[in-house]
Order: C-alpha cells, then sequence, then structure tokens
C-alpha cells in the first residue's frame, strides 16, 4: 500500500481543496421586452414577460 514520504504542508492541503470551490458570475442578459437586465430562464421582474409571453401582472 502507498505511504506519503512526507507531510503535506498546509498550503498544498489548502490550495488542493479550494481549486474545487471557484465562484462563477452569474449570467445576465438582457429582457428582449423591456430590456432590463434579468436573469436567464427566469420571469423579469420590470414588465413580468417569460418566452414573449405575459406571465406576471405588474403595476
Amino acid at each position: 500500500m502507498a505511504v506519503p514520504k512526507r507531510k503535506t504542508s498546509k498550503s498544498k492541503r489548502d490550495m488542493r481543496r479550494a481549486s474545487n470551490s471557484k465562484y462563477v458570475a452569474v449570467g445576465v442578459i438582457k429582457c428582449p421586452q423591456c430590456h432590463e437586465p434579468k436573469l436567464p430562464h427566469r420571469v423579469c421582474g420590470s414588465c413580468g414577460f417569460y418566452k414573449n409571453k405575459e406571465v406576471v401582472e405588474t403595476k
């Protein structure tokens, strides 16, 4: 069975653990109706449209 020759330093251990937890920027698109920024695959908060249909009535 394989045995490590030396102790893994805290720096190496933490770098290995940190490589899996990268932040990904949220993709923001423009609404095709009102051109306000919104998250993809969600109803627009300002006009209430989703896939060119009004889903939610707004004031």
